[in-house]
């Protein structure tokens, strides 16, 4: 694990492009489902949205939270870069997780509206829009500040 240390900075920036990927897919793929929802089914629209949707899941949201993940457990595995009697990390990978729970949601969201099922309304992914923003102000403050 010695070895990890010398790469720390790349996997440090690597990380954080990934997480700006994946943050950004996060951010629009619930605001694609607010116009999507009320799109006529079988609609040009609703079958673009159904091709914009796809793409930004598997082309781009997928890979970046892989990529976030396996370099995040990277950076972990890197001596000295977490201090394990600190509680800040706690509540950070607890934010991952939760982030990830929510990416898996808006996975079976696509699936559902693929399949020309509306199992929630536009309020409902106008409210969603905002999971990621709590999150990510949670995960920063905790890494950033380190309150406790």
């Amino acid at each position: 694990m010695d070895a990890l240390a010398g790469w720390y900075p790349w996997t440090k920036a690597l990380h954080l492009v990934a997480v700006i990927a994946w943050m950004a897919g996060l951010f629009y793929l619930p605001r694609l489902y607010v116009y999507h929802t009320p799109a006529p089914i079988g609609s040009d629209r609703s079958e673009l949205f159904k091709v914009m949707e796809r793409r930004l899941l598997r082309g781009i949201m997928n890979p970046a939270m892989i990529a976030t993940w396996v370099l995040g457990l990277t950076l972990v595995a890197t001596p000295g870069v977490v201090d394990w009697s600190a509680g800040w990390w706690h509540l950070k990978f607890t934010a991952v997780i939760l982030m990830s729970g929510f990416h898996m949601h808006l996975a079976a969201a696509r699936k559902a509206l693929l399949a020309d099922q509306r199992r929630h309304s536009e309020r409902y992914w106008r409210a969603m829009n905002e999971v990621p923003t709590v999150l990510m102000v949670l995960i920063v403050i905790m890494v950033i500040v380190k309150p406790f």
